[in-house]
């Protein structure tokens, strides 16, 4: 039981002023991984979710004409700089094609915001929810730290001071403006088959239900999502909730950290070019 928690007290030994960076990639590469990723994937769904971040994605179809592509993009930009750093070259690479990408939109410093809020704070929840334990402290704010910094590269300004004053202004913009448009709902179908491969294979009968029980009420109002039947939400949350007391009893700390062999991605078999992720204007 003592090593389960061998990554937990080292973390508490750090400092996340300085050390956010090793900390969010403890998180990720060691601590959560399933978790991290799947709340990743719920985060970014809820910011294509908001009409006006919506209505850009399906005026460029790269979310519903080039689904696969335009999630494996995202991915592999988020995931490099997390595990490079926004120093490092593969990290200054993806930072500098973030930019480049987000350059020809009129995008509202507000939507800008929201997302990082969502990268913020819809992990976070899912891991005090459904995580092995709920993240510490040190974790929290190394995780809005990161964020923080990540913003500020991408010229996002009244980034809120904190982890808890960051998800207070979160959850007001969220209740205000993540309301139901059809172009959110676009998306969500079109998207849906990336939250699919996260059901087990013995449930794939239900895998529709359950990739909506995963949703909150909120999101499946913006996305015109039916609630799926009480038996399947209950099933659901009582499945991860059985899972994350076996992982806290029973679990055995991960010897080999995530994207140890590198970041793999279905549209790119045969390796990427970070340059050349995402959609190019040129």
């Amino acid at each position: 039981m003592r090593a389960r928690y061998d990554n937990l007290t080292r973390t508490r030994a750090l400092d996340p002023e300085r050390d956010y960076l090793a900390i969010y990639q403890t998180m990720l590469r060691h601590e959560f991984p399933w978790d991290m990723k799947l709340g990743l994937n719920l985060a970014f769904n809820r910011s294509f979710s908001v009409p006006a971040i919506a209505k850009v994605h399906t005026t460029t179809g790269e979310l519903t004409e080039r689904t696969q592509k335009r999630i494996d993009d995202t991915g592999l930009l988020m995931y490099e700089m997390v595990l490079n750093g926004f120093e490092q070259p593969r990290g200054r690479d993806a930072l500098r094609r973030v930019n480049q990408i987000h350059r020809p939109y009129d995008i509202s410093n507000d939507d800008f915001r929201y997302v990082l809020g969502c990268l913020v704070v819809v992990p976070t929840r899912w891991l005090q929810e459904y995580g092995w334990r709920p993240p510490c402290c040190h974790e929290r704010h190394a995780t809005y730290l990161f964020y923080r910094e990540l913003g500020r590269r991408m010229g996002i300004t009244d980034i809120p001071g904190s982890y808890d004053e960051f998800e207070t202004w979160f959850d007001a913009h969220d209740a205000a403006h993540l309301q139901p448009n059809e172009d959110a709902a676009a998306i969500e179908r079109a998207t849906r088959m990336l939250m699919l491969t996260r059901i087990p294979r013995m449930l794939t009968p239900l895998g529709n239900a359950l990739v909506s029980a995963m949703y909150d009420a909120p999101l499946r109002r913006a996305t015109e999502v039916d609630t799926p039947a009480w038996p399947v939400r209950a099933g659901l949350h009582m499945a991860l909730k059985t899972r994350s007391r076996w992982q806290r009893w029973w679990g055995t700390p991960r010897t080999t950290a995530l994207f140890a062999d590198g970041i793999k991605a279905r549209s790119y078999p045969d390796g990427y070019d970070i340059n050349k992720l995402g959609p190019h204007h040129e």
